[in-house]
């Protein structure tokens, strides 16, 4: 990490300068069986143009709350960055009825109705596909954000020591994320620029740590694998043998 980054953002922006084409996110769903793989400069892509929709179409505003109702996944991956690159605070789990806006998956549509604010849901399906038919109340995130801007500059400059996240019962601020997840990564023992492979759902600041932010703090990458539990011992040194893991997250 750079004495200059401090925010998510600014991670994934030092990693965009050091090698953009670089895996930075695998993603494995192994109820399904999908595999996707964003590089460094297409993670940047998602960011930008999420965050563009978010401070643009939603108009979100830096200290606004966001109920972010969805499951470890690359698009969760996306949403937490580019949170923290409009200065909204990515409330994981949190009370929609709480929240400025929310982000919701299929499965948490009727939770997400008790916000009175901006509501998006996504659909989790293979390649960000969109629904078959949008649900009611809710702005299909795949239908919105592929036109937006591949580029982001925030509207207002976010300031680092401001809340941006908030997961079970704990709050970081923008430059706390960067430290911690450094500070993660040495107590974990990850080598240099790793390669990890975590099964942790995104409903703990451990599993968002170590499923995202110490790779990202570290120059490394993760094989993010939901429904890991329905993985064998052998299918998981198969695939950590195929994605040259070179850490793993113990099974809790």
């Amino acid at each position: 990490m750079n004495a200059t980054d401090r925010t998510p953002a600014d991670l994934l922006g030092s990693a965009l300068a050091a090698d953009p084409a670089r895996p930075l996110v695998t993603f494995y769903d192994d109820a399904t069986g999908e595999r996707v793989e964003l590089s460094v400069a297409t993670f940047a892509n998602w960011v930008a143009k999420t965050a563009n929709y978010l401070q643009g179409d939603l108009a979100a505003e830096p200290g606004d709350r966001l109920a972010l109702l969805l499951p470890a996944h690359w698009q969760t991956a996306v949403w937490l960055v580019a949170c923290a690159s409009v200065g909204v605070v990515a409330d994981v789990g949190g009370d929609p009825a709480a929240a400025d806006l929310v982000v919701s998956g299929p499965d948490t549509l009727d939770a997400a109705r008790a916000c009175s604010g901006e509501r998006v849901a996504l659909a989790l399906r293979p390649l960000g596909g969109r629904f078959p038919q949008p649900p009611a109340g809710f702005a299909d995130y795949a239908v919105e954000v592929p036109g937006q801007g591949d580029r982001f500059a925030p509207f207002v400059p976010v300031d680092p020591s401001a809340p941006a996240l908030a997961v079970d019962g704990v709050e970081l601020t923008g430059a706390g994320i960067g430290r911690r997840a450094a500070a993660d990564a040495a107590d974990a023992g990850l080598p240099a620029a790793p390669r990890v492979l975590s099964g942790l759902p995104y409903d703990t600041w451990r599993g968002l740590s170590l499923g995202l932010y110490a790779p990202l703090a570290t120059g490394g990458s993760v094989v993010l694998c939901r429904h890991a539990d329905r993985l064998d011992e052998a299918a998981l040194a198969a695939r950590e043998a195929t994605e040259k893991v070179t850490f793993t997250v113990p099974r809790p």
